[in-house]
């Protein structure tokens, strides 16, 4: 292992390091003031492993553009009903899905504008 001092270049084959030793106060102060702790940073850590899965963002971008009965989710996702139940249910859970009642059928949609604002910035990421 390499130990870098002050003056030392960084191998440039690890160009994310610094190629000098050198700490920034306020700019740590700053960040440390702002780095999640506790049950918010368990939370949010906990919101982006349901975004984690493919058939779970599948399903937030169906509903992202329309309403669905589970019925018409399952078709849409070519999966059984089951499965989409599953996966429906998980969302419900983390609060990025709701559902009402109509006669026989659960209609979904996504929970609020929040989740499908959080889709659209991600995907804007994503096509840079």
């Amino acid at each position: 292992m390499v130990a870098y001092t002050e003056n030392t270049p960084a191998d440039s084959s690890a160009p994310d390091l610094c190629e000098t030793s050198c700490v920034h106060p306020a700019a740590v102060a700053k960040a440390s003031k702002a780095v999640l702790t506790g049950q918010t940073l368990t939370q949010l850590a906990d919101f982006y492993k349901l975004l984690g899965d493919a058939t779970r963002l599948r399903i937030l971008s169906a509903l992202a553009a329309s309403e669905l009965c589970v019925c018409d989710l399952a078709e849409t996702m070519q999966m059984n009903q089951s499965a989409v139940s599953h996966q429906l249910r998980v969302l419900r859970t983390g609060r990025l899905v709701t559902y009402r009642r109509e006669g026989k059928m659960a209609i979904y949609r996504l929970d609020d504008e929040h989740v499908a604002s959080i889709l659209a910035t991600s995907l804007t990421h994503i096509e840079e």
